[in-house]
C-alpha cells in the first residue's frame, strides 16, 4: 500500500525539487493543495493529518507552526527548514555520522535535516571529535563556498534576472556577524565545546557546495596529521554508498585546483585531505542541492519509508 506524502511548502526551490524526485515513485502517493490554499493552515492542518509523512520545506517560524498543527496526527515530519535541527525530541537527518543517527531516522517520527553548509563541516569534523583525534574544545575556522540557488529563488532571480547588478560577478562573503543560523547545529552535532569562526562566501555558478576546515597539525592528537585524518574518515564512512573519502592520488588528480561545482546535479559527497603534517586542511564536497538538501531529504525519507536508501539519488 502506497505511502501518503504532503510537502509543505512545496513551490519553493527545496520543495519542488522533492517533489518532482518523488512525484513519479509507484510506492509513494503525493497530497497537494490548490494555490488558493497553500496557505491556509486549515487547509495545511487536514493535509498534514491525511498524510502518512509530511515534509515542511518552510522558512523556520512557518516550519514551527506546521509541527504544531499536525499535533495528534499520525504523520511523521520531515523538516528541511532550520527550526529543528538540535531540538530535543527531534533525529538529525544525517545518517551516515553515527548507527544511532541512522536508527533515529528509521524509527523517528520527527527528522530534522541537516542545513548544507553545516553538513560540509559536520561530516568532517564529528570522525575526528568521535575518536578524540581533535579535542572538542578546538576552536575551529570554516570557509564553505556555494553556488548562488542556496539562496532560493529570491537570489536566483537576482543572479539570473535582466537587472543583475555588477556586484554578483565576483564572490560575496556573507554572515558577516558571525551569527549564522547554521552555527548552532555545527557546535552542538560533532560535540565542540566553541563555536567555530564560519565564513561562507556565495559566487556565481548555480549549484555545488565546498567546505573547509583548516587545521594545524598540532591542533591533533597524532604524529602524522595527513595520514592519519584520512584514515580516520575513511574507517568512519567505509562501505557509505553516499559519502565517499578519496585518498591522496585522486586528491592529486585535482591538479591543485578543486573545482567547488564539481558534484553539482550529484546527492553524493567527497571527503579529502590536503596540506601537510605542520598545516592542512579537511574539505567536504557536494551539491547544496543535493547532499545538502533535497538528496538529502530523500535519502532521510528512504530510510523513513524503508526502501533502499539511494533510492531516487543520482550518485
Amino acid at each position: 500500500m502506497a505511502l501518503t506524502v504532503f510537502i509543505d511548502g512545496k513551490e519553493g526551490t527545496t520543495g519542488l525539487r522533492i517533489f518532482e524526485r518523488l512525484a513519479t515513485r509507484p510506492d509513494l502517493t503525493m497530497l497537494t493543495l490548490p494555490e488558493e490554499k497553500r496557505k491556509d493552515p486549515a487547509a495545511r492542518k487536514e493535509a498534514i493529518h491525511a498524510a502518512d509523512i509530511a515534509v515542511l520545506c518552510l522558512p523556520d517560524a512557518a516550519a514551527k507552526e506546521s509541527v504544531a498543527l499536525a499535533e495528534g496526527s499520525k504523520a511523521r515530519i520531515l523538516d528541511t527548514s532550520t527550526a529543528h535541527r538540535i531540538a530535543s525530541g527531534w533525529s538529525y537527518g544525517f545518517a551516515e555520522l553515527s548507527a544511532a543517527h541512522r536508527q533515529g531516522i528509521i524509527e523517528g517520527s520527527r527528522v530534522a535535516v541537516p542545513g548544507c553548509h553545516a553538513s560540509g563541516f559536520i561530516s568532517l569534523v564529528t570522525p575526528l571529535t568521535a575518536t578524540g583525534l581533535l579535542p572538542a574544545d578546538t576552536a575551529l575556522t570554516c570557509f564553505s563556498l556555494t553556488g548562488y540557488s542556496g539562496g532560493g529563488k529570491k537570489m536566483i532571480a537576482q543572479y539570473e534576472g535582466a537587472d543583475r547588478t555588477p556586484d554578483l560577478d565576483s564572490p560575496r562573503p556573507y554572515g558577516l556577524t558571525q551569527a549564522h543560523k547554521h552555527l548552532p547545529e555545527m557546535t552542538h552535532v560533532p560535540g565542540l565545546k566553541v563555536q567555530p569562526i564560519f565564513a561562507p562566501i556565495v559566487a556565481d555558478f548555480y549549484s555545488g557546495m565546498e567546505v573547509t576546515v583548516p587545521l594545524f597539525g598540532s591542533q591533533l592528537r597524532c604524529a602524522h596529521p595527513v595520514e592519519e585524518v584520512t584514515a580516520c574518515l575513511k574507517a568512519h564512512y567505509e562501505g557509505s554508498p553516499i559519502v565517499k573519502v578519496l585518498g591522496p592520488d585522486e586528491v592529486a588528480a585535482f591538479s591543485g585546483f578543486i573545482p567547488s561545482n564539481a558534484l553539482s546535479g550529484k546527492d553524493g559527497m567527497q571527503l579529502m585531505v590536503t596540506g601537510n603534517d605542520e598545516r592542512l586542511q579537511i574539505v567536504s564536497l557536494f551539491d547544496n542541492l543535493g547532499k545538502g538538501s533535497s538528496g538529502a531529504a530523500l535519502q532521510c525519507l528512504n530510510l523513513m519509508t524503508g526502501v533502499e536508501e539511494t533510492l531516487g539519488l543520482n550518485l
